[in-house]
């Protein structure tokens, strides 16, 4: 199902470099995350912490056990975001669901050397994955699967997103993927924030 990841991700380095340097303009604040968590209602938190961050009772400082985490739980994440934010397409009989997540790579690409600003600092990751999605509509299965590039750093209170770039599809001789565009307050990315908030809050609780 989630196949051809590393050859996608090397085909689009250059086309999604260009966006990201065209479009990272602001400057990356810790607060800016807090602001995001604190707008959002109750019901966005989960109950108790992620099986897997509760069972570890810590938020890892190690890229890979973290993005092995993230990816075990970013279905779940992602659902949740979807019934939040999805009332009118399931008003409309369309139900769609994050499946899968999964062929994780932490091999950075390596960018053209631009000025990032502050918005890339030297601890900065990347982390590249594809998720699958599921969509119900008129009694018809369809199904896609989007590649995402990832940006995290690690601060003294723990993993906070950057920003992130998607892109659906993958190309066939009949089809092309979509461009990538920034995604970082689509479902993926709000998922992923949400989850890293509740790990910092894990290695809070310690």
């Amino acid at each position: 199902m989630l196949k051809n990841f590393a050859i996608a991700r090397y085909l689009v380095l250059w086309e999604i470099a260009i966006v990201v340097f065209l479009t990272l303009t602001y400057s990356y604040s810790v607060s800016s995350e807090t602001t995001f968590s604190s707008s959002n209602s109750s019901s966005d938190k989960p109950h108790s912490l992620p099986v897997s961050v509760e069972t570890q009772r810590s938020c890892p400082s190690d890229l890979s056990e973290l993005t092995n985490l993230l990816i075990q739980d970013l279905p779940n994440y992602s659902n949740r975001v979807i019934q939040r934010t999805q009332d009118s397409h399931q008003d409309a009989g369309i139900d769609n669901y994050i499946v899968a997540a999964g062929q994780p790579e932490l091999e950075p690409l390596n960018l053209p050397q631009i000025n990032y600003g502050s918005t890339m600092s030297e601890t900065t990751e990347q982390i590249f994955f594809t998720t699958l999605e599921r969509q119900y509509s008129n009694q018809q299965k369809i199904e896609r699967e989007t590649y995402h590039w990832l940006f995290v750093t690690l601060t003294e209170s723990g993993w906070h997103l950057v920003t992130m770039y998607s892109r659906f599809g993958h190309a066939t001789k009949n089809t092309l993927p979509t461009p990538p565009t920034e995604s970082s307050n689509g479902i993926i990315g709000q998922a992923v924030s949400l989850w890293l908030r509740d790990c910092r809050e894990s290695l809070a609780l310690r």
